[in-house]
């Protein structure tokens, strides 16, 4: 009974996560249109959530030293590279297409466990990985040669590289005594991440009136303000810590089909809230790219462990699956 609970209040959270990553794209395009800088938008979102986390950060900070690479590529990789390229992205193709592209992760890591640390994977991850590619082609509409900004789609597909790049990290140690808190390395990677992007952003230059006044969401005016609070608050930290905490609960496999979920709900929030209509062909892409992503992530020899972006993070007993997407 207390297993069965225990699993029931994983899902629920779980879903939250989901729901909350799936609508930080929604929430940073009508800031992006407003007139802000997308890469401003990315160091609002980061540094907003790294001070929300400085407690968590302050209580872990022994890990500073114990686990530096883990924690710069953290910051660097699934924080400031998987968010910069993200919101780049949104800003020039539809935010369920840049989400979509961003799952093609999954079966790149599949090709840097075969053909870089060349290690045998199964027939069925193969299948997951055509399968994806397959759908992203139907997504991207490529037999109309390429219906979507070909730099949208480069910087979307640089989200999933980033995303990449994390798990190969995070595929080096996060069992045993030496493993490093997940909610911890979110934290840290998060202060990272703001330094990294303070640095490139240059914020000082950023038109700050514009968060005093309204952005359009498809016709309606929605407080810039209030849109920001979305980002950092439900978007970054509530996706994150909930994620971190649901896959304690969850199998990694379980955690795989509920992030699937995320690509779904952004490119229905998009489709509510922002009036970005997909063609039904882009719809039954979109379907096969998260069927291939999730048979790809399933059937790896290893599923990579450590916080992910993203998506979010999926961590269960020091590991986290490389379901969700940084976003």
């Amino acid at each position: 009974m207390q297993a069965s609970q225990g699993r029931s209040v994983g899902l629920g959270l779980a879903l939250v996560s989901a729901f909350a990553f799936g609508g930080s794209g929604v929430a940073a395009k009508p800031l992006i249109e407003a007139g802000l800088d997308p890469l401003h938008v990315v160091w609002l979102r980061v540094t907003g959530a790294a001070l929300v986390m400085l407690p968590v950060a302050w209580r872990h900070r022994a890990l500073v030293l114990r686990r530096p690479a883990l924690l710069a590529g953290f910051g660097l990789l699934a924080v400031a590279g998987v968010q910069a390229c993200y919101f780049a992205s949104i800003s020039r193709i539809p935010v369920g297409v840049a989400l979509l592209v961003e799952y093609l992760a999954p079966a790149l890591v599949l090709g840097w466990v075969r053909f870089v640390q060349r290690r045998q994977v199964s027939r069925a991850a193969a299948v997951g990985v055509v399968l994806a590619v397959g759908g992203l082609a139907c997504v991207v509409e490529i037999w109309s040669g390429l219906g979507f900004d070909a730099v949208g789609l480069l910087l979307a597909l640089g989200a999933a590289c980033c995303q990449v790049g994390y798990f190969v990290l995070s595929d080096q140690g996060g069992e045993g005594e030496g493993a490093a808190d997940p909610i911890g390395v979110i934290a840290h990677g998060l202060l990272v991440g703001a330094l990294v992007l303070t640095v490139v952003t240059r914020p000082w230059g950023m038109k700050w009136s514009l968060l005093g006044g309204d952005a359009d969401m498809n016709g309606s005016q929605v407080p810039a303000a209030l849109l920001l609070c979305w980002i950092v608050l439900m978007a970054t930290v509530l996706a994150y810590v909930t994620g971190v905490i649901s896959v304690r609960r969850l199998s990694p496999q379980v955690a795989g089909v509920v992030a699937c979920l995320e690509a779904v709900l952004a490119t229905v929030f998009a489709w509510i809230l922002l009036g970005e209509h997909l063609s039904p062909p882009q719809i039954i892409g979109g379907a096969i790219v998260l069927t291939g992503a999730f048979i790809a992530q399933s059937a790896a020899p290893k599923a990579p462990s450590g916080p992910v972006a993203t998506g979010g993070p999926a961590p269960a007993e020091g590991e986290l699956s490389p379901g969700h997407s940084a976003a």
